[in-house]
């Protein structure tokens, strides 16, 4: 659907001073090229200045009539299709500047002529026409934006010619042109074509192809599959053509008497090489090892009926106006060829137009209609802007506007429609801005904010446009000049329209959404959205970076974001979210968005579901910005009247600080009568703290138990937790249950990082923050809080840091004897009881713990949780010897820390040894608790050994090692044969005191 406004996109309009009736014009780098009806041959150049001002630069002649023309920014060339003797010609026009400076020196010289260093004086200082000759007569031709290569389109085939800069010495660089690549195309006559970074789009009278060359790699054999020398062209055959000399004209006398029309097809993407139009690649360059091999893509193809329009006859349905238009990244610039940098092209579109309908498709990374143009009257001529499409009827000049900046600005940012950023969508209907009256508008051409537009009256209209009638622009219009010679009878002219800035357009728009403000909601939005996409295009366009205007239409653009956020929050929308990416977008605090949109006093108001969005997600995240109290108690009465179950969020908001915590807690007792929970319990309990009221937070703290109070933490993490620049800061009501309720805060926190509330890394910094201990310096409470998450954790590379993080905690407080600031919340017998990962400590571990010194006592938690964490199967040994480094020499601790090291390693030979060397005592108990299954040979082969040559070093003066000696002996009787064991025994120990063991050893074998 198109929309229609009235509104004035056109400002001054002046007449082009031209001394002859103007055939074909163009424009191009603030210069008018118009080419005279075929009596004078002649093309006319004009400078085109500030406010429409045209002046005449000179002018230069044609070898015949111009049929069609073209200039291209990259080169600054003119290249024209021009008629002589009924011969067609393809000539371009280079350095045709020096004409204005008064040179009338013209080289002429065909395409590829070698030129000498003997002309380089004299090549500065005039115009060359380079001459570029056709097997076939050229029908059309188009320049490429980017790099000014040509194409010319001429029957069953397109031929391209690459623009080349020639450097003849240090002091003169020349443009040339090479035939690079010709595309076959069978039975195919092109009307238009127009060329973009190798996008090639082609329209006969109701077809329309986009291609797109590629480049592709030259095959190891040196063969190519779609680019072929001139020796091996390859041409696809029709097999239905072969046999055209069958009856062809007795077919075409049974045909004249019919129109045959194809049904209309539409093929995007992939499915368009089905056209079954069949394209060859002949390259025609002179093979270097740089020369580019392309291959042919299929982007798009269209075909019409002639009778799919219902306002003409079939012979009046013709295609017209196809234009490629680039769109390029923020700031880049295409204005020279150092500057074309193909990675800079952002997105490119394809314009088409029927006499009733026009057609925009993007044929950039994705092919698609954007949009479709219906017209009230028949169109002759359209030319696309990135702002605007002007289209030329019988009798008017039409501005559209255009989705083209709205389809760019995805291509720029895949994620623009998100929370943060938002876009208008492509989809959006586009609408007519102005339908401004003309006498017979013939041709038109455009230039940055210059319209050029060519009217004829026909013979019956001249007398009419003598009448005085209403002036075409009533804006501006003592800038209008007309013709008073003589020229300007036959009835034409040739108008240069600027278009006005477009910052006074946007404030038009704006100023015209206000009539739609209260009436119509859709209208306003979609206004407002042009005229956010107006100034969208406008900062996307290549000069903006060096635009007087630049600050200005950022200023424009901010201000459109917040009229949109304003739209999408007063309004009842479906898209009422779009409000919190606008507003975001617009840099608007929240206090000013509330300004615009909440009235002063104390009447109730209502607030749509747009504004209630914003608010909320606003207040959910972490802000810097603080609402006043008023503004704060304000937000409190839009959420009690609007979604009242927000309360308990909204008020945990760093936004909410100054808030009056007793209008708050009103609030909050009120909602609690309709729908009471947890979170509000524990809500009005931090209002109560706010309030110094201690009775009413213990009366509310004793609502619930502690465990659903800690789980009601994880509805709103902010009671206890804030963040401030990404780091966490612990809220007043943190701080409170620190001092009188720790266990509910390590709970809770546990809690919250168990639902993916916070991070292990913030909840350290938290508790740090929370007891002010330095960077480096591990409170109590946080071991606490790395204790009770080991209880309920379950991911393997968390339990690893926490089980780390406690056991270097231990192994430092012991080592420098340095005792907790405050009661741990669990003992060691906690811990074993409620977590798998703290086992039971072994009785050999106790039984050297026993003979200890009496200052290990006071660290005995600490040593305990150690310990039993080296008895359970969770911590991985090999990590956290290092960590243990510092209990190597702290008596009968460290002894048992390097044991249970040992033992967990498998390595119990050095652990007996060391056992043997500095406790014998716990030795037989360690090997009663270690040395089993596999393990039991160590008693035999290490442990019986060692106490042997112990014991005769020591004598009778060491009981302890005899008595462990007597109990290995037994335990090395009941497991070997008699053999085997008596081969054990010392050859000169004494009898009486092995005997009973090899007795006990003969009767065991007697026995079984």
């Amino acid at each position: 659907m198109v929309r229609l406004y009235n509104l004035h996109p056109f400002g001054s309009q002046r007449v082009v001073p031209c001394k002859q009736e103007p055939a074909h014009f163009c424009c191009g780098r603030e210069v008018l090229f118009v080419a005279s009806t075929a009596t004078s041959c002649r093309v006319e150049v004009f400078a085109l200045g500030d406010q429409g001002r045209c002046d005449p630069l000179g002018s230069f002649a044609t070898l015949g009539p111009v049929l069609r023309m073209a200039h291209s920014q990259a080169g600054d060339y003119l290249v024209t299709i021009e008629e002589k003797s009924k011969a067609t010609f393809l000539r371009a026009y280079v350095n045709w500047r020096c004409m204005s400076a008064g040179s009338s020196r013209v080289c002429v010289r065909m395409v590829g002529h070698k030129m000498e260093e003997s002309y380089s004086e004299t090549l500065k200082e005039q115009m060359s026409i380079v001459e570029m000759p056709l097997s076939d007569p050229p029908l059309c031709v188009s320049c490429c934006p980017v790099n000014g290569d040509l194409l010319v389109g001429c029957k069953n085939k397109l031929v391209m010619f690459c623009l080349k800069y020639l450097v003849i010495n240090e002091n003169l660089t020349v443009l040339d042109f090479e035939r690079s690549l010709i595309l076959h195309i069978d039975n195919l006559i092109p009307a238009e074509v127009a060329f973009c970074a190798r996008h090639i789009a082609i329209t006969t009278e109701l077809d329309v192809l986009i291609l797109k060359l590629e480049l592709v790699q030259q095959g190891a054999d040196g063969t190519e599959q779609c680019a072929h020398g001139v020796s091996t062209l390859e041409k696809p055959v029709d097999g239905g053509v072969k046999d055209e000399g069958r009856s062809t004209r007795a077919l075409q006398l049974e045909l004249d008497e019919f129109i045959v029309c194809q049904k209309p097809v539409e093929l995007l993407g992939e499915e368009s090489k089905l056209c079954e139009i069949p394209v060859t690649l002949e390259s025609t360059e002179l093979p270097t090892e740089d020369t580019k091999r392309f291959q042919v893509r299929y982007l798009l193809f269209r075909r019409f009926t002639p009778d799919q329009s219902p306002f003409g006859f079939c012979e009046e349905t013709k295609l017209h106006s196809v234009q490629l238009l680039p769109v390029y990244q923020t700031g880049s610039s295409v204005t020279g060829h150092e500057e074309t940098e193909k990675n800079k092209l952002l997105s490119l579109f394809c314009f088409f137009s029927l006499p009733h309908v026009g057609y925009l498709y993007s044929v950039g990374k994705v092919v698609e209609l954007i949009s479709t143009y219906q017209y009230s009257e028949k169109s002759e001529q359209a030319v696309l802007t990135p702002q605007f499409l002007h289209v030329i009827t019988s009798e008017n000049l039409q501005c559209f506007t255009v989705r083209c900046s709205a389809a760019a600005a995805r291509d720029e940012d895949p994620y623009i429609d998100t929370t943060v950023k938002a876009c208008p969508p492509v989809t959006l209907d586009v609408c007519t801005l102005r339908m401004q009256l003309f006498i017979g508008p013939r041709a038109i051409c455009h230039f940055k904010n210059h319209i050029i537009l060519l009217t004829k009256a026909d013979t019956e209209d001249i007398t009419e446009r003598r009448k005085p009638t209403r002036r075409m622009l009533s804006r501006k219009a003592d800038s209008i000049k007309s013709r008073t010679n003589s020229e300007s009878e036959p009835g034409w002219n040739l108008y240069i329209i600027n278009t006005v800035s477009t910052i006074q357009l946007y404030r038009e728009m704006v100023d015209y959404s206000r009539t739609y403000e209260n009436v119509k909601t859709e209208s306003c939005i979609h206004l407002l959205s042009e005229a956010h996409l107006l100034v969208r295009a406008a900062i996307m366009d290549p000069s903006f970076l060096e635009s007087d205007e630049k600050e200005e239409l950022l200023r424009a653009f901010r201000e459109s974001c917040a009229f949109l956020g304003d739209c999408y929050s007063r309004c009842d929308t479906k898209d009422y979210h779009l409000a919190l990416p606008y507003y975001r977008m617009s840099g608007l605090s929240m206090t000013e968005v509330l300004k615009r949109l909440v009235s002063e006093g104390d009447e109730i108001q209502t607030y749509e579901k747009g504004f209630i969005f914003y608010l909320t997600h606003s207040l959910n995240e972490d802000l810097n910005e603080e609402l006043s109290k008023e503004s704060a108690n304000k937000v409190l009465q839009i959420f009690y009247l609007a979604d009242p179950v927000q309360l308990p969020h909204i008020l945990c908001s760093p936004c909410m600080r100054n808030v009056c915590p007793l209008t708050a807690m009103k609030y909050l007792q009120k909602v609690e009568k309709m729908m009471p929970s947890v979170l509000l319990t524990l809500t009005k309990a931090f209002m109560a703290l706010k309030m110094g009221d201690l009775t009413m937070y213990e009366h509310e703290m004793d609502s619930y138990k502690e465990t659903i109070l800690a789980c009601g933490f994880i509805g709103q993490p902010k009671l206890l937790i804030q963040r401030e620049e990404g780091i966490v800061i612990p809220t007043e009501f943190a701080v409170h249950l620190k001092e009188m309720q720790p266990g509910l805060l390590v709970a809770a926190t546990v809690a919250l990082h168990e639902n993916s509330k916070i991070e292990l890394e913030e909840a350290d910094t938290f508790f740090k923050m929370l007891c002010s201990n330095s960077e480096h310096a591990v409170p109590q409470l946080l071991v606490d809080f790395w204790e009770a998450l080991l209880v309920v954790c379950s991911q393997e590379e968390i339990l690893q840091k926490l089980l780390l993080r406690v056991t270097s905690q231990y192994v430092w407080r012991i080592s420098k004897q340095q005792l907790p600031e405050t009661k741990p919340l669990k003992t060691t017998e906690d811990l074993v009881n409620s977590c798998n990962h703290f086992g039971l400590i072994f009785p050999w571990v106790t039984s050297i713990m026993s003979v200890g010194s009496p200052s290990d006592k006071d660290y005995y938690e600490d040593i305990s949780k150690l310990q039993s964490l080296l008895c359970s199967q969770s911590i991985d040994i090999a990590s956290i010897l290092p960590v243990l480094e510092p209990l190597a020499e702290a008596g009968n601790v460290g002894l048992t820390i390097h044991v249970l090291c040992h033992t967990r390693l498998g390595k119990y030979e050095e652990a007996i040894d060391q056992l043997l060397r500095r406790c014998p005592d716990a030795a037989v108990l360690y090997a009663q608790h270690e040395l089993k299954g596999d393990n039991r040979a160590v008693w035999w082969n290490k442990l019986l050994p060692e106490l042997c040559k112990r014991t005769r070093l020591a004598g009778n003066d060491c009981p302890v090692l005899i008595s462990a000696l007597k109990e290995t002996l037994s335990v090395v009787a009941m497991e070997l044969e008699l053999r085997d064991f008596l081969s054990l025994l010392p050859e000169d120990g004494t009898a009486a005191f092995f005997l009973p063991h090899l007795l006990h050893c003969s009767q065991r074998k007697l026995l079984t």
